[in-house]
This record gives C-alpha cells, sequence and structure tokens, in this order.
C-alpha cells in the first residue's frame, strides 16, 4: 500500500468517525419512559375544578401548575398553545395555581377565577401574561391594574371585584396551595402530562413526552 493510500484512508476514517459523532450528538433524545405519578398523588395533580383549555374529553391532559406573575411560565404559554394546535381535540390543558410571587401572584389567580364565572377565562390568561410585565415585575403591582388589564380582555371588573372575594374561590386557592406541596412542585412551569412528570425540563423534552401519549392514545 502506497503512503498516498494511507493518507486518504486515514482521512476516510477520520470523516467517517466525524460524521458518526455528528449525528448522535444532534438526534432527538430518545423520551423518557416516565412513570406516572403515585396513586396516592394523582387526586392532588388534578382536581375536577380546575379550569381546562382545550376539549373536556381530550384522552391526553396537560397538567401545568402555573403561577400567573412567572416570567417562564408567560414564555412557555406560546409553546403550550402551539403544542395543542398541532394535536388539535387529543389534547387539553388543567391549570393549577402555584402563587410562588406573593400578592400579586393570588391577586391575578382570584381574578382568573372571576373571570371563569364570567366565561372569559382564556382571554383574561391571554391578557394578564401578555402584560405581565406591568403589573408583575416587581410583585405589588398599583391598586387596580391587573383588574385594568383583565377588563381589556372582557372581563366585567366591577363585578369581578365580588367574585374575587368568593368562598369558593378562596376554597380553590387553599386547595392548590396543598397540592402543590403534596406533588412537590418548587418552580413553575411544572408540567405531567398523562400522570407522567416532565423531566429533564425544556421544550423539546414536553414536546415529545406530549407526542409519545398522544400515539399511545392512538394506539
Amino acid at each position: 500500500m502506497t503512503r498516498k493510500s494511507l493518507i486518504l484512508g486515514a482521512l476516510a476514517l477520520a470523516l467517517a468517525v466525524f460524521a458518526a459523532a455528528a449525528w448522535f450528538g444532534t438526534r432527538p433524545a430518545p423520551v423518557a419512559d416516565a412513570a406516572p405519578v403515585a396513586p396516592e398523588m394523582a387526586e392532588a395533580l388534578l382536581r375536577p375544578y380546575s379550569p381546562i383549555l382545550g376539549p373536556e374529553e381530550a384522552p391526553v391532559t396537560i397538567v401545568e401548575f402555573l403561577d400567573p406573575a412567572c416570567e417562564a411560565c408567560r414564555a412557555f404559554y406560546p409553546v403550550v398553545k402551539d403544542i395543542m394546535a398541532e394535536h388539535g381535540d387529543v389534547v387539553r390543558v388543567a391549570i393549577r395555581y402555584t402563587p410562588f410571587h406573593g400578592e400579586a401572584s393570588e391577586e391575578a389567580i382570584r381574578v382568573l377565577e372571576a373571570a371563569r364565572m364570567q366565561g372569559v377565562f382564556e382571554p383574561v390568561l391571554e391578557a394578564l401574561l401578555r402584560e405581565q410585565p406591568r403589573w408583575a415585575s416587581h410583585g405589588a403591582p398599583e391598586p387596580g391594574l391587573i383588574l385594568e388589564v383583565a377588563a381589556t380582555a372582557g372581563l366585567d371588573a366591577e363585578a369581578a371585584e365580588t367574585q374575587m372575594l368568593a368562598p369558593d374561590v378562596i376554597g380553590i386557592l387553599n386547595q392548590d396551595r396543598a397540592d402543590v406541596e403534596t406533588v412537590g412542585v418548587s418552580g413553575t412551569p411544572t408540567f405531567f402530562v398523562n400522570g407522567k412528570p416532565l423531566d429533564p425540563f425544556g421544550e423539546v423534552e414536553l414536546r415529545a413526552l406530549v407526542a409519545a401519549e398522544v400515539a399511545a392514545a392512538g394506539s
């Protein structure tokens, strides 16, 4: 074998190794075979009263522990909406309130519950997330600002002032706080898909886990 042949052979081997490394480095990570939460935690994961986005009877449920004052929740909302649009009637999202940001979070949640009573939950949620930098940047919004933002999305602010104080709203807040502790949620957003925790956290991982559950539901 000539010296030229040896050089060409070495180059070909190096290219092959590089191509293999590139393929393994860029291919999508496999979906983790996550186990659903323990049966004793299943009730705490999703309550019958939880707000639902999407079809009530969808076979795939994304549970999102959400704080309306959380910047990461705001950033992930378009991703969640895109996933719902991609899979149509097969996927729904259940919202669990997680008021980690103090009084601003709690007031926003009360406004959301008033919006649900008035049938404008989703547009008010989107308005609060869109305008989040105005009312949540310092954790203590000026009086009336959250209601003002919600009113632009169709909320009757005057009626909401009474609805926000309803015993049912207080009960929902208290139960969601207790469930957050039971499930062990320490940050927002935290996602579960058909009871399976999203771990590791990330957009690619969420899309993959939802796609896997959609495929399983259709099989």
